[in-house]
């Protein structure tokens, strides 16, 4: 393929790219890459892929990610290689911090049953550290969400930053531009209308819906979280949440948080009522 050794030296900078940042977190151990699986061709017509594909995604469990090559997926060559490199990319980084956040299983009647992911936390009978969202909610005190949140925000960033050393520009049709802004974190509220909506045909339409879902339920929250909690010093939380996430201690971050907004912080923003409640118990005649 022409330039392909160029586009190989992209994919090695950027790879360079999250193991020096992340190391910076304390995430020592990046994803292995052969527990990368890439989805590059469907026998589906009119399958796209992509980040917001609907089967994509990171497997806590076996510790595998499971990825989709970016665009229309009749052959297993991407129609726009810089396009699809920097989802890959931007996947990768995402699914690292996936991989790399503390975790924490028990054995509940002889299952593994997690009670700890980051620095969210889980009863052995089920019940949640924090409580979702209400829907339509601008704002978060979801840890899931601000886990979530943080873990594609430093992605985005990485792969900004990727696109602009390798010199890749934002296309100017309308599914690149919306696929360019959602891998670089630079999606606006107003990039996404029903006029735009109505030029997309096929799995695009539900591409992008998932896009703005994405956009509106994790990434805008995670936005106001920071503004809200640490106004002019949003990415000193951003460093410090993802550090935690990666350690699972919450003691820094908790005495962050006290030290601008009173003492017990972290819990009195995030803990559910319901986490300390019986379980209900399953009575035999």
């Amino acid at each position: 393929m022409a330039g392909g050794g160029r586009r190989h030296g992209r994919v090695h900078g950027g790879l360079y790219a999250v193991r020096c940042r992340y190391a910076e977190l304390g995430l020592s151990q990046l994803l292995p890459l052969d527990r990368v699986l890439v989805g590059a061709e469907s026998r589906r017509v009119g399958a796209f892929g992509g980040f917001q594909h609907l089967n994509q995604g990171y497997r806590h469990l076996q510790m595998l990610a499971v990825v989709t090559m970016h665009g229309p997926m009749e052959g297993d060559t991407p129609q726009r290689p810089e396009l699809a490199l920097l989802d890959l990319l931007r996947a990768y980084a995402h699914d690292c911090l996936h991989y790399g956040s503390r975790r924490r299983y028990i054995s509940v009647g002889g299952k593994p049953t997690p009670t700890q992911y980051g620095i969210n936390f889980r009863r052995p009978a089920g019940q949640c550290y924090s409580a979702t969202d209400p829907q339509g909610s601008r704002h978060t005190r979801n840890l899931g969400i601000v886990m979530e949140g943080a873990c594609d925000r430093e992605a985005q960033r990485i792969t900004r930053e990727a696109a602009v050393r390798a010199g890749i520009r934002e296309p100017e049709d309308t599914m690149g531009r919306l696929a360019f802004r959602d891998m670089t974190g630079t999606l606006s509220a107003d990039d996404v209308t029903a006029k735009l909506r109505e030029e997309l045909t096929g799995e695009e339409v539900g591409y992008v819906e998932r896009l703005c879902r994405f956009q509106a339920g994790v990434s805008r929250r995670y936005t106001s979280f920071l503004g809200e909690f640490a106004p002019g010093e949003e990415e000193n939380l951003h460093d410090l949440l993802l550090a935690a996430v990666i350690s699972g201690d919450t003691r820094g971050l908790g005495a962050w948080l006290d030290d601008r907004h009173g003492p017990g912080t972290f819990s009195g923003v995030f803990l559910a009522s319901s986490y300390f409640e019986p379980a209900a118990l399953e009575l035999s005649a």
